[in-house]
């Protein structure tokens, strides 16, 4: 079987879909890997290190593509080159599919069989695939680096000839994989944390951490299956600001990582919390990209509102590319082997697989994905 990796092409992407390590692995169940050209340079592998694992490095980007059984990037690919790859090929990506219809029904008109790396159940068996998880936990550890770096004060307690300097307050929303290594980094870093989710489940793990739960009656909330939050009603949130206001005010970093898995994410921070906020402080949205949870909040901007700041960066997973790549690269290396046949040295897509089932999009020419399946009504 042969495993085409092109290189990501998506303007500031760092990361790569493989390492060389990832190929070494690869090259020892019996694949045939080739790689594009400069696929880990940003992220800080040379080409010749993919050559040493046992890959074919290769400058022609369209046959590359075209010559795969089996694709593997890091995120969706460009509409124009669906028409490139092998059809009946299987491709591998994180390929956002509930806001990418288009993109999906093109790869099943096409033939190909894709798989979706954030539909990975969150199981006990699929956790070395979660794609999803590897990145978050990245994510919540930048955050906090980016929000020291912008900060007007040290985060840690510090005793001087001068006077005691007090340590930071940082107020993280949402303890879901970002939030608790965000708590985890801002703790190690000496500041004071306090840190709140809907899902009361997770103050155990909060507190496990060395920070504060802040407590918010509103009454029934829970999880999903997966472990997301769930959506809460209007009324739920706005107790769930007037609580947070305060908590807020008080804060010199508020870093904000809610999601609610496939929608747009909840504004959780509002004009009239920034409004209470002290100038200097800083506020980091890790929601940016399905929207962001911090009312105007621009895009892969840093803004300032009244003397406060509001990180908007995007992909922050992407600024420390070598170790994401290194996580990635494991989670899709963790999926072939998984369903690898060692006899017939190929992937077989096990259909009735309860992995399979949940991640893969499109095969046999049709959309085979049930949370994507338009139900009769």
């Amino acid at each position: 079987m042969k495993i085409s990796v092109p290189k990501e092409t998506h303007p500031g992407e760092t990361r790569a879909a493989l390492t060389p390590d990832g190929t070494a692995k690869l090259v020892k169940l019996g694949a045939q890997v080739e790689v594009e050209a400069g696929l880990g340079l940003t992220a800080g592998f040379a080409d010749d290190a993919y050559t040493k694992a046992g890959a074919t490095v290769t400058t022609d980007r369209k046959a590359l593509i075209g010559a795969g059984d089996m694709v593997l990037r890091l995120r969706k690919p460009p509409v124009e080159e669906i028409a490139l790859l092998k059809s009946g090929c299987i491709h591998a990506s994180l390929l956002d599919p509930f806001n990418e219809k288009e993109l999906i029904q093109k790869l099943a008109e096409h033939g190909v069989s894709a798989i979706s790396m954030e539909l990975v159940p969150r199981t006990t068996r699929a956790q070395k695939m979660d794609v999803l998880s590897s990145q978050a936990n990245l994510g919540g550890y930048v955050a906090v680096i980016l929000a020291a770096s912008h900060a007007n004060k040290i985060f840690p307690m510090m005793t001087t000839a001068a006077g005691t300097i007090l340590p930071a307050k940082v107020f993280i929303i949402g303890a879901g994989v970002a939030g608790l290594q965000a708590i985890a980094t801002a703790k190690r870093l000496g500041a004071k944390v306090t840190a709140y989710d809907t899902r009361p489940v997770v103050e155990e793990q909060v507190k496990s951490l060395g920070a504060q739960f802040l407590k918010i009656d509103l009454g029934e909330t829970g999880q999903t299956k997966d472990g997301y939050a769930r959506a809460l009603t209007e009324e739920q949130v706005q107790k769930q600001r007037d609580a947070m206001k305060k908590t807020c005010g008080d804060s010199d970093v508020v870093i904000t990582a809610a999601q609610v898995f496939g929608r747009r994410a909840p504004i959780l921070v509002t004009a009239e919390m920034l409004n209470a906020m002290k100038p200097g402080s800083v506020v980091v949205d890790l929601a940016v990209e399905t929207g962001g949870n911090v009312e105007g909040v621009v895009y892969d901007q840093v803004t300032d509102r009244n003397g406060v700041k509001i990180v908007g960066i995007a992909n922050l997973p992407a600024r420390v590319p070598l170790h994401a790549s290194q996580v990635y690269a494991a989670n899709l290396t963790g999926l072939i082997e998984e369903f690898w046949d060692k006899q017939n040295k190929n992937l077989v897509l096990k259909l009735d697989d309860e992995i399979i089932k949940g991640c893969l999009v499109t095969h046999g020419g049709k959309i085979v994905n049930e949370k994507l399946v338009a139900k009769p009504s």
